[in-house]
This record gives C-alpha cells, sequence and structure tokens, in this order.
C-alpha cells in the first residue's frame, strides 16, 4: 500500500507542476495581448495554452471548472477586475419583440 501513496503523490507533485506551467503560459499571453503582439504570435500562443489545457482535462489531472477559475483568476490579475457582473434576463414569452 506504500507504493500507492507514493504514485499519489507524484501525481500531486505532477498537477502541480502541470498548472504552475500553464499559470506561466497565461501570464505569457495577458502580456503579449497587452502588449499589441501580432496576430499570429498572438495566436500561436493562446493555441499552446488551449492545447495544454486539453491535455490537462483528459489526462485527468484537472477538470474544467478548475482551468476555468485558473484563468479567471489570472486575467482579473492582468486586467483588473470585472466591471460588472451581469444577471440573466428573464425570457418572457407573452412580452411583443
Amino acid at each position: 500500500m506504500e507504493s500507492a501513496c507514493f504514485v499519489e503523490r507524484v501525481v500531486e507533485a505532477d498537477r502541480a507542476r502541470a498548472l504552475e506551467h500553464l499559470t506561466a503560459m497565461l501570464k505569457q499571453v495577458l502580456k503579449l495581448r497587452r502588449a499589441g503582439a501580432s496576430f499570429a504570435r498572438l495566436g500561436r500562443a493562446q493555441a499552446y495554452v488551449d492545447g495544454y489545457m486539453r491535455a490537462l482535462m483528459e489526462s485527468g489531472l484537472t477538470d474544467k471548472q478548475e482551468l476555468l477559475a485558473l484563468v479567471r483568476a489570472e486575467r482579473a490579475h492582468a486586467d483588473g477586475p470585472a466591471t460588472v457582473e451581469l444577471e440573466p434576463a428573464p425570457f418572457d414569452l407573452g412580452a411583443p419583440a
């Protein structure tokens, strides 16, 4: 059973390293965007991040909600908080268009 604990610790360490690497990649993308990088350069960096996030989800190291929270936090750190939080508008079938 000791080997199972070892495997769990290795997986958790790998997960932590992967999320640190993703955070660094996100910071670079946001920095490129603020700097007005060319579309090709920014697009390539965003594609790397997208692929990395997909690999993390498919490997089971993380899930979509955790990745969204990470991206949200990095955007808020780089660009400041969102200006407003919107509530969904009620949908009324009887209202005139």
